[in-house]
């Protein structure tokens, strides 16, 4: 199928509509044979959600096609579209035959191509409604990359279970991390009057497969306790109810100490009858407005949030007693793992924040209810450009598990840097835990499938605000819609979801799709060249995190050090010398990060200290590699710069000039990160650069 690629077409475009732009299509070789399917739509059965899968699909055909399908319940004499469910639709039924329908999950879908004698069909069906909505947009985005539907015949399954995106809006309007304007659903302490953004936003989130969401900060400051109060809990159906049509549930983060700060009691202690009774009465409340709400998210006892430790409880207590109150409605609660000491004294060499996931949950596994998941971070810090798997995932084999990833980019150039995330996160998802041998990757670990776990899946913070083209940077929606490929099939590969992406938001044009896929496969590496060397991390300005700042967590209460001196840097964690987070792997990882000799040396620094001239596998020293490295990447992205500087022809003007404007703060922020990092080593280890560059 032939697309027109010409700018001038979209010469007004925004980024609002990211890859659902639905541009029309050059009606040649079987796009004429397609469109005589689109004409008419048959739906034999209707709800919520299938009516906004028919109200899609229209949309769709009519802005590729120019012409609205007619749409009845029974199916046209010739060609057309069949919209239904796989194992209760007569019609649907009587066209497709599933061999294995029992290995259908409630979201898996087929798009079949069926041909009679006198009639042709593709049927768009689903084993539920959001099932059948997920098969629509696969369709349209069928139509948008130009596949061919010759014998079409899809089956697809999710891999997990739970699809979720996390927000970390609070209700004046500020998003914590967020880069990308304000909140979409808060604003001066009240909910946005804006719902028709918040159902754009729904429609993006359906179409890559998300199926809930968390509407409020894990942070949960006084006036976000009171959204599971009446006086926001009309207001909370109400988003509810639009994000109903499109398949997702929604979930609130609550604050532990609810019963005292909204409920009078003097005590939030989960063992306490009356407040577990507090609890069981709230959540009945709050079904009676929600009644498909999916739960609570819980930050507790980290980072100042109150929590059971208050009481002399555990983890268990506290997340068990609020599952006991939402079991009895279907609800779930998601209780994070993000828990440490943050008030570690810098002096103190033995504590490790790397080790304190581990210490708290592993201890606990098999103590949780069915329905409460832990959410564990990827990394045991904190969504750092390069850190090791948390050994936690896999250390918990009888608990379900969520693995939590970060799509905006906290540590990772805020929405001003081109950093795409997706080769990041597939080394996350890919790597192997050896928890039960060979094979243990942490996305069979996530789904709940290695441990076989009722539940799990996959969350991510989001990267959207109200900026014009949702996250700041153009660019930057490819993370959003790369998480949601991957939550869905984490076997895509890296170059799969990007050219998908960039021919969804940029159409067809081969030196458009080379070039910015070329961009976005690269630019991880790139940020990482240019910022903390070798996986030490947190080289960053404290609290606002932007920005070279070698010493800027160095001295601090948060846990966050590489012990760089005049003779070496990095942090010890061996069994051996060190702190013993090595121990906390499985073998052979174990020995393998304890070992000088065979850490990766992207990870050396996070797992060693060694000195400045000790020779990297590489041939390097590490010194060496610091300045290399750095310099590298300044250049790297002016590169990116000037790759994207050869499009001015070829993609439309504003778009065009909001990433050449991200691309432009990006290459002269690089240089700076280049100079700071390598005149500091250079400072502090005296040791020149071989190639003889300038460094101050």
């Amino acid at each position: 199928m032939q697309y027109s690629s010409n700018p001038a077409s979209t010469s007004t475009e925004t980024g609002y509509e990211a890859w659902l732009r639905y541009t029309p299509a050059d009606l040649e070789s079987n796009a004429r044979e397609i469109q005589e399917y689109c004409r008419h739509i048959a739906l034999p059965k209707s709800s919520l959600v299938l009516q906004t899968a028919v109200s899609e699909l229209s949309r769709g055909i009519a802005s590729m096609f120019k012409f609205e399908p007619m749409i009845a319940n029974t199916r046209q004499n010739g060609h057309g579209l069949v919209l239904g469910l796989l194992q209760s639709d007569g019609l649907v039924s009587s066209l497709i035959d599933i061999p294995n329908p029992e290995s259908l999950t409630p979201d898996s879908y087929v798009i079949q191509a069926v041909k009679t004698e006198h009639s042709a069909a593709i049927v768009l069906a689903g084993a539920s409604d959001a099932g059948c909505l997920y098969a629509v947009f696969h369709f349209l985005k069928m139509l948008q990359t130009g596949q061919q539907f010759t014998d079409i015949s899809v089956l697809e399954t999710p891999k997990n279970r739970l699809r979720m995106i996390n927000h970390w809006d609070n209700m004046d309007g500020s998003i914590e991390r967020g880069y990308a304007g304000k909140s979409i659903f808060y604003q001066d302490n009240e909910f946005t009057a804006d719902f028709d953004r918040i159902q754009d936003y729904a429609r993006l989130l359906a179409s890559i497969g998300i199926n809930a969401i968390s509407l409020n900060n894990v942070n949960v400051h006084d006036t976000e306790t009171r959204l599971i109060t009446k006086r926001y809990l009309p207001d909370v159906a109400r988003v509810a109810t639009v994000f109903r049509k499109y398949g997702i549930r929604i979930f609130l983060s609550i604050n532990f100490a609810s019963p005292i700060q909204i409920g009078s009691l003097t005590t939030a202690d989960p063992a306490e009858p009356e407040v577990q009774r507090w609890w069981s009465t709230k959540a009945e409340e709050i079904y009676g407005y929600i009644p498909d709400f999916g739960g609570f998210l819980v930050k507790a006892d980290s980072e100042f949030r109150p929590g059971p430790f208050t009481y002399g409880r555990t983890h268990t207590d506290g997340a068990n007693a609020l599952a006991n109150a939402l079991k009895p409605f279907g609800g779930t609660v998601i209780w994070r793992c993000f828990v440490y000491d943050c008030l570690q004294d810098w002096r103190d060499r033995t504590t490790d924040r790397a080790k304190a996931a581990y210490e708290h949950f592993r201890p606990l596994d098999g103590q949780f209810k069915d329905n409460v998941i832990l959410q564990i971070k990827n990394g045991p810090m904190d969504f750092q450009v390069r850190e090791p798997v948390s050994p936690l995932l896999g250390g918990l084999m009888s608990t379900n598990q969520l693995l939590e990833l970060q799509i905006t980019q906290e540590y990772t150039g805020q929405q001003k840097h081109l950093c795409y995330l997706v080769p990041q996160w597939k080394e996350i998802i890919s790597f192997d835990t050896y928890a039960t041998g060979e094979g243990s990757t942490v996305d069979k670990i996530a789904s709940g499938d290695l441990f076989n776990r009722p539940l799990g899946g996959f969350a991510a913070v989001s990267n959207v605000g109200d900026d014009s083209n949702w996250t700041g940077h153009l660019l930057a929606q490819a993370n959003l819609f790369g998480y949601g490929r991957l939550s869905w099939n984490p076997e895509l590969s890296s170059e799969q979801i990007t050219d998908e992406w960039v021919r969804l938001t940029f159409g067809h044009n081969p030196t458009v799709v080379s070039t910015v896929t070329r961009m976005l496969l690269s630019s991880w590496f790139v940020y990482e060249n240019y910022t903390a060397p070798l996986g030490v991390g947190w080289m960053v300005n404290p609290s606002h995190h932007y920005g070279p700042n070698v010493d800027g967590y160095e001295y601090s209460k948060w846990g966050t050090y590489h012990f760089a001196d005049c003779s070496g840097i990095g942090v010890d964690r061996t069994s051996e010398s060190g702190t013993g987070f090595t121990a906390q792997y499985f073998s052979p990882n174990k020995e393998n990060y304890n070992s000088l000799s065979s850490c990766p040396d992207e990870l050396l620094l996070f797992f060693h200290h060694v000195p400045y001239d000790h020779q990297l596998k590489s041939g390097k020293t590490v010194i060496q590699h610091i300045y290399d490295s750095h310099f590298q990447g300044a250049d790297e992205a002016q590169a990116l710069l000037e790759q994207w500087n050869s499009l001015s022809q070829a993609v439309d003007y504003q778009r065009f000039r909001q990433v050449q404007r991200k691309l432009q703060e990006q290459a002269e922020h690089a240089k700076e990160w280049r100079d700071i990092i390598n005149t500091y080593f250079y400072r502090k280890s005296g040791t020149k650069d071989e190639k003889g560059r300038h460094i101050y």
